[in-house]
């Protein structure tokens, strides 16, 4: 379960399940085996949802021979884009932001570029994208979505007059 997988300092859905103390992140993130079976997790989940991490270092991802398939998965069931912010944050709490900020990019990518995941959009700006801790991760991401959402003018998460001055 990816509840388990990716445990948060906060409660998810499974309300038995104890949140993580800051000590326990601690020496999550002190431990290689540890860490090492939580990359492998994430690639699991990764699979699960037509994705590969094709550089663990940088975090870069591309779609998996069966996305078409997963995809459809994704865009039927909404219960995943829960499980992809409890992921993302995850990623953050384990000093993983980069993988934050491909994934969260890729999502917009396949929401507002290339349409594919259209019923996951509306996670990927009101959720995922807010995940990022780096504010300037954060709004070079809002201004990779705003660059890309159609009608632009109807763009809501983040001041139109900031998105055109921003470089």
């Amino acid at each position: 379960f990816p509840f388990r997988l990716f445990p948060l300092r906060e409660h998810g859905m499974n309300w038995r399940a104890k949140p993580l103390t800051c000590q326990e992140i601690q020496a999550f993130k002190k431990s290689k085996e540890v860490m090492q079976r939580f990359i492998r997790a994430y690639q699991l989940m990764l699979r699960f949802y037509g994705i590969l991490l094709i550089n663990e270092e940088t975090g870069e991802l591309k779609r998996a021979e069966n996305w078409a398939e997963r995809f459809q998965n994704l865009n039927r069931f909404s219960h995943n884009n829960l499980r992809i912010t409890r992921i993302l944050k995850c990623l953050g709490e384990m000093d993983y932001e980069h993988y934050q900020v491909h994934l969260v990019k890729f999502f917009l990518t396949e929401t507002l570029v290339k349409e594919t995941l259209p019923n996951v959009k509306r996670s990927a700006l009101d959720y995922f994208l807010f995940t990022i801790r780096s504010k300037q991760k954060r709004r070079e991401l809002v201004y990779y979505a705003w660059q890309h959402f159609k009608p632009q003018h109807s763009f809501a998460w983040g001041p139109h007059d900031k998105l055109l001055k921003y470089s």
